[in-house]
């Protein structure tokens, strides 16, 4: 069935070339999401949430893709997660009926006239096309996710897209997503002011309660123990971290009485890593 044929003919996908670059502008390519989906509960493994980051990543905020439609070739989906095996194919569409099926986002929004969060649950995609005779995917965002991707006046987060190629585990995705939201903000009120001297420490040094570290990570009901919890949350995904991305990250264990209560992260950014050409303006946080 010539799917992507008869809905996106080659015309039309050459009009869109732009959006499928070349593995090289891997490097070059930034992600940018509202803080509300950078906070939110992604209920969808590794994988799945690499491609939704990757196609993320072929948003143009400022010319916001036409039918929330985004073009990703084949070969840059592979090379981006390093396959080259026989049975990346069948993995592929293994990851993509994952993410149609089972992936949502739990997003929160504060509400602050009455203190207290209202909840969202929403897909990430609402098609995905593709065929056995040329190298182009077609990724249909939905309407519901969309605000959280273009309206991004400010909010939002930058990070780069070469950031995530290393990382192995969803919670070093998400957890090196939540570290960027607070360092873009160390960064920016370093530079322009606007915040007391221990606010902007705070965001280099960010901290978070145990119960919420489970909440935006999935675990509530998982790692029961908190040595078990701090292998698999904390240790590993930093690890990653440090070795994978522009940040060195450290952090304290905070107690309250004689449980841990709260972890306070330190980010330290790698003097190789002082490029921020992947980044927007200042938009964020007018």
């Amino acid at each position: 069935m010539e799917i992507i044929a008869k809905k996106y003919p080659y015309n039309n996908y050459k009009e869109n070339e732009r959006t499928v670059c070349s593995l090289k502008e891997i490097e070059k390519r930034k992600i940018v999401e509202h803080n509300d989906l950078i906070t939110s509960v992604a209920k969808m493994d590794k994988v799945p949430l690499k491609i939704f980051e990757l196609a993320v990543s072929l948003i143009d905020t400022d010319n916001p893709p036409k039918n929330n439609t985004i073009y990703l070739s084949k070969t840059e989906l592979f090379a981006f997660f390093k396959v080259n095996d026989s049975n990346k194919h069948s993995r592929f569409k293994e990851a993509i009926m994952t993410l149609h099926q089972q992936s949502v986002f739990e997003i929160r929004e504060m509400n602050v006239h009455k203190n207290k969060f209202e909840y969202r649950v929403i897909s990430p995609l609402e098609e995905t096309t593709w065929n056995d005779y040329n190298d182009i995917i077609s990724m249909t965002f939905t309407k519901s996710i969309m605000p959280y991707l273009i309206e991004l006046k400010t909010k939002f987060t930058q990070y780069a897209l070469s950031d995530l190629v290393d990382l192995n585990s969803k919670y070093s995705i998400i957890l090196y997503k939540l570290l960027s939201m607070n360092y873009n903000q160390y960064e920016h009120y370093s530079n322009k002011g606007g915040r007391r001297a221990e606010q902007v420490e705070a965001y280099r040094n960010p901290s978070i309660t145990v119960k919420e570290l489970r909440v935006i990570t999935d675990t509530v009901n998982d790692y029961e123990r908190f040595q078990s919890l701090e292998t698999w949350i904390l240790k590993k995904p930093l690890e990653e971290i440090n070795a994978h991305t522009s940040f060195n990250v450290t952090y304290d264990k905070i107690k309250k009485g004689r449980s841990i209560d709260s972890i306070v992260f330190h980010i330290e950014k790698k003097r190789m890593a002082d490029d921020n050409s992947y980044k927007l303006d200042d938009r964020a946080y007018q």
